[in-house]
């Protein structure tokens, strides 16, 4: 029960790393994003470091960290080793790959790389400083595996979405809207719940959280990374934006206008009075009716002088008077 307590747990506080990091970054902006290529070579590592384990049954007395064994890259190597059995190394691989994958896109391969080295090597410097580790260093689940610099990478972005939402206050108005209570959420839960696991079942993921929370924190501060700074939209609406296809909301002037332009123009003008002077105005004055033309194309049995037309007059159906003076249509 207690084994089972303890998956359940460590488990729930990477599925918080995991909403806090897509949160951070947009859910909807990862399609279109690049290669992630830090998490292309840690997860390469991670699995290139299962095959040797597969092919080399002492692989695991060589490199990993048993503190009964002497040997400077045991610390380095024992990342890279699985003990939790296939689903646990399935797991341990699996998170690796998103997380990295996750903070390659918000801080850039460098730090993404230095974060996880601190994750590698700070936790035990801390246990050593503050006494925190004791007696839990010498349990066997700590000897291998790459959970720990992942829990503590992850841990990172729920600390700067904590940072972003807390720097949006000023701007919120009436209060935190409904997102960023949610974002608030997954970026506090994190912390809390790895004391909760350290203090309550010396569950050492929990604790190598709190240390990854503080350092994320101190570092993007330090580098304010783009996400950071602002929210990132999505790769279609930015898209959308760049060829000019958004537009402005309509305002109420603006919808007005357009309704009211074609209204006024279906209303027929109001009709002159009787004795208006324009009705009475002299006949000289009146301009003649003007003559219709051909409908249609140019008909050659309706004119009589179709032979005279020019190629011009024949696409605009008129025709040239008679020599007499007189046209085609007014003969008829």
């Amino acid at each position: 029960m207690d084994a089972l307590v303890f998956n359940v747990t460590t488990a729930a506080l990477m599925v918080l790393m995991l909403k806090g990091g897509l949160a951070l970054l947009g859910e909807g902006t990862l399609r279109g994003r690049r290669i992630p290529w830090a998490a292309v070579a840690l997860t390469g590592l991670a699995l290139a470091g299962v095959v040797l384990q597969a092919c080399w049954s002492g692989a695991m007395d060589a490199l990993d960290a048993d503190p009964a064994r002497s040997g400077w890259w045991r610390v380095l190597t024992s990342v890279f080793m699985q003990n939790g059995g296939l689903f646990g190394g399935a797991w341990n691989i699996a998170t690796l790959a998103v997380i990295a994958a996750l903070a390659d896109w918000f801080w850039g391969a460098p730090i993404t790389l230095g974060l996880f080295l601190a994750g590698i090597l700070l936790p035990e410097q801390l246990d050593t400083l503050f006494g925190a580790g004791g007696h839990h260093s010498t349990d066997p689940r700590n000897f291998a595996g790459s959970s720990g610099a992942t829990y503590l990478l992850g841990a990172t972005l729920a600390a700067a979405l904590l940072l972003r939402v807390l720097r949006e206050l000023p701007t919120a108005g009436t209060g935190l809207e409904k997102v960023q209570r949610t974002e608030a959420l997954f970026a506090t839960g994190v912390p809390v719940l790895g004391l909760v696991m350290w203090f309550a079942q010396a569950n050492g993921h929990g604790l190598v959280s709190v240390y990854g929370y503080v350092l994320g924190a101190a570092v993007c501060l330090l580098a304010r990374p783009a996400a950071y700074r602002t929210r990132p939209a999505a790769p279609a609406l930015r898209n959308m934006g760049r060829h000019g296809l958004m537009r402005p909301l309509a305002t109420p002037a603006s919808v007005a206008d357009s309704v009211s332009a074609p209204m006024a123009a279906a209303v027929p003008p109001a009709a002159a009075p009787p004795h208006s002077p324009a009705v009475t105005a002299p006949a000289a004055t009146q301009a003649a009716p003007a003559v219709a033309p051909h409908a249609g194309a140019h008909d050659e049995r309706r004119c009589a002088d179709a032979h005279r037309c020019s190629s011009t007059q024949m696409k605009t159906a008129w025709c040239r008077p008679r020599r007499g003076g007189t046209s085609a249509q007014g003969e008829e």
